[in-house]
């Protein structure tokens, strides 16, 4: 693989994600977006002009089939992130997907064949794994000063229509569990460096017009005996957000996105942690530095493929 003096990227879907990506891709000296694509063309262009981007279109195929596009980085709606992120592999380009990676197994399982024959790097947007909160904790588990007992995690959201995070009508259904709860999933087998072993879900009333549960309850057992309690809603009216909070034998922690406090709300100090305080971020420069270093990166899909089994297991409960 020829070495590459900076990563020329595609972003495809200017929402509110792709902004942070684009806001966080900024900050990386090696990357340098080039083409950006969006269902708006004239919303693409706007976007384009404002960040310096030389290329904008409303096909992805387009971004694709250009010279100075070596990755393309997707934040678009969930039930199309395999098959373009299929797509990207076979035009021999590195992709990240937003998270989550597929809406079902089979989908997740078909990226990661295909990753692995082409040899590209692949990754998924399991942005816990990279705010510094978290990392911070992991950190200390590594060198032994903290053992994983529970996990407790609240993800809330007042969503009783079908809007996006910037209030806007979507043209697709989010999910509690494909999207949302893959975020913990993925974070508490990955904290415990240990498999999930056990995995129990419930669900509340069904949406009469959305068509998804609302609410949903969701327990977790490691292999070395943690334990992970979620809650899940789209009907909180409060505080919004996912607030993780750590139990252990040594102390208890409470992350909130890229902010840590102990157990009695002191502010922990993460700022030394990584050479930024933005998650998003330090997922690029982790998704930038696998291409140009010719390895696989933190959050591989082949690396969280085991959360999507676990979300396959999950589903199969709910629908029984």
């Amino acid at each position: 693989m020829k070495s590459l003096p900076k990563v020329r990227i595609a972003l495809v879907g200017a929402g509110a994600f792709g902004l942070k990506h684009l806001d966080g891709l900024r900050q990386i000296d090696r990357a340098e977006v080039t083409s950006l694509v969006s269902h708006d063309l004239d919303e693409a262009r706007a976007i384009a002009q404002r960040y310096g981007i030389r290329h904008a279109s409303d096909d992805l195929n387009d971004a694709l089939g250009r010279d100075d596009v070596d990755a393309v980085i997707l934040c678009t709606p969930t039930p199309i992130h395999a098959n373009q992120a299929l797509a990207c592999l076979r035009a021999g380009k590195h992709v990240q997907v937003e998270i989550p990676l597929a809406d079902s197994l089979r989908d997740a399982r078909e990226v990661a064949s295909l990753q692995r024959d082409s040899g590209l790097v692949a990754m998924c947007g399991h942005t816990r794994r990279f705010n510094p909160s978290h990392q911070w904790v992991r950190q200390r588990i590594a060198r032994g000063e903290f053992q994983l007992q529970q996990m407790d995690v609240q993800t809330y959201f007042l969503r009783r229509s079908n809007i996006n995070a910037l209030g806007q009508p979507r043209s697709w259904t989010d999910h509690l569990l494909w999207h949302h709860a893959a975020h913990t999933v993925d974070l508490f087998a990955y904290q415990c460096a240990s498999p999930i072993v056990k995995a129990n879900a419930i669900a509340g009333p069904i949406h009469p017009t959305l068509g998804i549960a609302m609410d949903m309850s969701i327990q977790l057992k490691a292999a070395n005996g943690a334990i992970c309690t979620l809650s899940l809603s789209f009907n909180n009216d409060g505080p919004l957000g996912t607030f993780f909070r750590y139990i252990g034998d040594s102390g208890t922690y409470v992350a909130r996105y890229d902010d840590l406090f102990d157990g009695r709300d002191a502010a922990i100090d993460v700022s030394k942690v990584d050479v930024s305080m933005n998650g998003i971020e330090l997922q690029d420069r982790e998704f930038v530095a696998a291409i140009l270093e010719g390895r696989e990166p933190n959050a591989s899909v082949a690396q969280v493929l085991p959360c999507y089994e676990v979300l396959h297991a999950l589903e199969a409960q709910l629908r029984e």
